[in-house]
Parts: C-alpha cells; structure tokens; sequence
C-alpha cells in the first residue's frame, strides 16, 4: 500500500496541445501523476487537448539553477501584473512566457497549475521551501486573507529587491580580492613549478654558493615539485570539510558567525548588513499585519547571523511576556543606540513599520559605503601583495646572476 500511494502521488512535467473556449490553438505545460489525469485538469480550464505527451528530461542536468535574484525578479514582475489587473493566472502565464531558466519556468508553471485547480497561492508557494522561506509564505498566506494580495506581493517584492542588493553589493567587493588571490596562487605555483627549476639547472653549472634567498625559493620550488598534487587534494578537502562542517556544525557555524563580527572592517560591515536586514524584515512584516511575536520569530529566521539569530529570539520570548519591543532589544545589548531611540519613537508613535524602514535605509547606505571604501582600499594592497610574491621570485631567480657579474 506505501508503495501505490508513493507512485500515485509522483508528478511530472507533461507537454500539451489542444484548442481553448473560442476555438484558438494553444500550447503548453502541465504538471500531472498521468495522461489521463493532465486531460482532465486541461478540460476543467476549459482546453480541449489534441495531444498529451511527458516531457522528456534534458540529458545534461536541468539547466541553471533557482537563485534568490530569480525569486526577487518573478516577485515584482508577479506584484506588476496584479496592480494592473490581470488575474492571478493569467499573470503566472505571462511571467513563464518571459523566464530562460527552465528549471524556473517549470516551477513557476507547476504553480499556476496548483493555483489553477483551486490551492491557494500560499500553499501552492510553500511546496517550494528552498525558494519561498516561511517569511515569504506568511506574508503572502496575510494578503490572502486580507484581500490585499497585490499590495502584499509588491511589499514582499521591495523587500527580496533590498535583500538581494545588499548581498550582491557584498558578493562584489569580495569577488575582486577573491579573483587576485587565485590569480597570485596559481602565477607563484606555476613559476615554482614549471620557471624556477629551469633557473636551478643554469646555477648548478655556476659552481660557486649561491645566495641564501636564491637557495630557500629553489627548496621550495623542489618541495612543490615533488608534492604539489598532494598539496592540491589537501586544500580540496580542506575546502570541502570547511564546507560541510559550517552546514553540519551548528557550533563551528556559530563561532564563523562570532569571529565574523569581531574581524576589524569587514566585522563592522557584517554588523550593518544585519542591523538592516533586521530592521528591513521586521518592518516589512509588522507594516504587512503580521503579529510583533510572529514577526520577530520570520525575523530571526532572516537574521543571516546566528549571534543575532538567538538575539531576536530571546526579544521574541520577552515581547510574549509582555515587555515592550524597545526594553527587549536594549536588554540584548547587541543593537546600536540608533535602533533603540527610534524603535522607542515608532512604539510610542504608533508608526513602528516606518520608523524600521528608515533604520533599514540608514544601514544599507552605510554598508554601501563601506564595502565601496574596503573595495577602494584592498585594490593596493593586493597588488602590493601580488608584486612582492611574482617580485620577489624574479629577484631571488636573478641575484646569483648579478652576484656572478659583479665578480667576474
């Protein structure tokens, strides 16, 4: 019986041709347990199917994967369409006809399909966790219920817009230092390997002692010759150890997250980025009528830092017991004297929501400049650090040669 309702509750992707009320041919995708099943939901949408066939799965893989700027992007285009008018399905079918990814479009085709047989959006979204985290689905779940659908998604699209920037912003600073670094390693592997034994080869017929610069870069370059391809598996598997340990560790995790905040520039970078994606989600969901204890418990999930994760759950845990919202975040002593006078402001006033967005706003411009200033900043310093390795390899390479002229 585990295994016929297993079978019974697989999907797949099935292409369709058929004509619709008014006669006109029309095309499509459809995601169904089995033919009969695809003919049936296409009549119930008013297609008469022609023909139903599975779509067959790409040999290599299925395409680019789902990324949060793919997620931000379908948000407001979704949000776009219903401010306009268009109905909800009607507005998945345009924004599936505009998708490349199709691993995206898939996706965004099985929920209209969803939405089409009568689930909810919220529910039909919430089948995709790995895309749509339970801020998202809640959020959305209140415009449902509200009758505010379309003003909720454009919310929920300004917030995933704001998100993905800060991130991005962040991801590009570090992509140029990243890049030089690689670059360095690999320009000092291959001269260790590949320039510097041609150079030891001429010494060796100098017959006199060479410099101790000269001899230690040759130790090395014979080191790296006999173990470089031992060398590159350890750091692969360095690498990839790092990586699992932060996803399986909850305590390594939690120590990257603390030494992160405690690294001089980059620390004060990682503490803005928080503070404002604290102050961006719990505005967004205190503005969208979501409970202050509901919304601080999607706002720890959010947090993006495990200090500050536990921090916004312990405000949870004092806000449900009846403290206010301000008492409860200076009690933590983790958020700045900003954040504190104008979430006391916002209780006071009645107008929480706004004050948080312009905290929001007030960070992420700081986090803007800061990343542009270490950007500024790094660019020397790497290339001073690149000279000196490439430099200092020439110069050890060329100084028995020198030593050999001013003799002779």
């Amino acid at each position: 019986m585990a295994t016929s309702s297993s079978e019974a509750s697989k999907t797949s992707v099935f292409v369709w041709r058929g004509t619709d009320r008014q006669g006109r041919d029309t095309q499509g995708e459809i995601t169904s347990q089995n033919h009969t099943t695809a003919r049936a939901q296409l009549r119930t949408q008013g297609i008469r199917p022609s023909s139903v066939r599975r779509k067959p799965k790409p040999l290599f893989g299925g395409g680019k994967p789902i990324k949060p700027a793919d997620i931000a992007i379908f948000t407001r285009q979704l949000a776009t369409m219903m401010k306009a008018g268009v109905p909800l399905v009607q507005s998945f079918d345009i924004v599936a006809e505009g998708l490349e990814k199709p691993k995206m479009r898939d996706m965004v085709v099985n929920i209209k399909n969803d939405v089409a047989t009568g689930t909810g959006l919220a529910p039909s979204l919430a089948k995709y966790p790995r895309h749509f985290d339970d801020l998202f689905i809640s959020l959305v779940a209140s415009g449902e219920g509200s009758g505010t659908l379309e003003v909720m998604l454009d919310r929920v699209a300004t917030y995933k817009e704001k998100t993905e920037a800060l991130k991005a912003k962040i991801k590009k600073a570090m992509t140029y230092p990243t890049a030089v670094v690689i670059v360095a390693i690999v320009v000092t592997a291959i001269l260790l390997i590949k320039v510097v034994p041609q150079f030891a080869e001429t010494f060796r017929s100098f017959g006199s002692d060479l410099p101790a610069f000269t001899l230690m870069v040759v130790s090395l370059s014979n080191f790296m010759q006999e173990w470089w391809f031992i060398i590159l598996l350890a750091l692969i598997a360095i690498g990839y150890a790092f990586r699992e340990a932060k996803h399986r560790s909850v305590a390594f995790a939690e120590f990257l997250d603390r030494l992160a905040l405690r690294l001089p520039v980059i620390g004060t970078i990682v503490h803005d980025a928080v503070i404002a994606r604290f102050s961006r989600t719990l505005a967004t969901t205190f503005a969208a009528g979501v409970p202050l204890v509901d919304a601080l418990q999607s706002t720890a999930g959010a947090a993006g830092n495990s200090v500050y994760a536990k921090a916004i759950l312990q405000i949870r845990d004092d806000v449900s017991t009846g403290a206010t919202l301000y008492q409860s975040v200076r009690s933590t002593g983790l958020f700045p004297n900003m954040l504190l006078q104008m979430v006391s402001i916002g209780e006071e006033s009645g107008a929480l929501d706004e004050m948080l967005d312009k905290v929001a706003n007030f960070y992420e411009e700081a986090v803007d400049n800061a990343v542009d200033s270490l950007s500024s900043l790094m660019e020397p310093i790497i290339m001073s650090v690149l000279g000196i390795l490439v430099g200092g390899l020439m110069i050890a390479m060329y100084l028995p040669i020198f030593m050999l002229g001013s003799v002779i």
